[in-house]
């Protein structure tokens, strides 16, 4: 039986497989520079990286974030948090800053989900999409803060796959206009554009109506 083994190995040349080679002499990847820009990825993947620079992953493309917010961004991120968290303390849904992995869609094998993204603000009502490691799921309400770095093409693909995942509401919220625009997802699964709000309006949420934000305070 040895004999035959061996032969069997010899025959199948296992120990030349470059893909068993490739698997046990893998390069950890410590730089961003490291990855293919062009190249699809997981979750999975995502989990192994080592280097410090924030990416996000929209259906496997990798999408670099900004390497730190600007002052205008972290204010208006700081003075939304603040109604978010007063109106949901002592509730059930939770209220979570990036960076905070949210994991989209969800997948039966929660390793192969191929869209990782960190919203600004994230509102999570079922406790049940929450692990450590982030959300799993599409949460209820999601913040996206435009920077000067975000592309047309990203912010494109994000709405399309908050679309699609099931977030019910999604603020999109543009600093230098002093606006805020909100989509609602209908009972078709689309998210239908609500009238701009304007910084001397109050934005009042449509999936949560008593939380009503003065506008002039978050752009002060």
């Amino acid at each position: 039986m040895s004999q035959y083994l061996h032969q069997l190995l010899k025959n199948l040349k296992l120990h030349q497989n470059p893909y068993l080679m490739a698997t046990t002499t893998t390069t950890p990847i410590t730089s961003l520079a490291q990855l293919d820009p062009e190249g699809v990825y997981t979750y999975a993947d995502y989990l192994t990286w080592q280097f410090q620079e924030r990416v996000e992953l929209i259906r496997g493309r990798l999408f670099p974030m900004s390497p730190a917010p600007n002052n205008l961004h972290q204010r208006i991120l700081g003075n939304l948090h603040v109604p978010f968290w007063s109106f949901f303390q002592g509730q059930q849904c939770q209220v979570f800053l990036a960076p905070f992995d949210v994991r989209l869609p969800v997948s039966v094998k929660k390793g192969q989900s191929t869209t990782v993204v960190q919203p600004d603000i994230s509102i999570i009502c079922d406790p049940s999409k929450l692990d450590v490691q982030g959300c799993d799921g599409a949460p209820d309400l999601v913040v996206e803060i435009l920077s000067p770095g975000n592309s047309k093409r990203e912010m494109r693909e994000k709405y399309q796959v908050y679309e699609e995942s099931g977030v019910r509401e999604y603020w999109l919220v543009y600093p230098l206009d002093r606006e805020v625009r909100v989509y609602v997802l209908n009972t078709a699964g689309k998210f239908i554009g609500l009238a701009p709000v304007i910084e001397d309006d109050v934005l009042q949420s449509s999936i949560f109506p008593n939380l009503k934000i003065d506008l002039k305070q978050v752009f002060a």
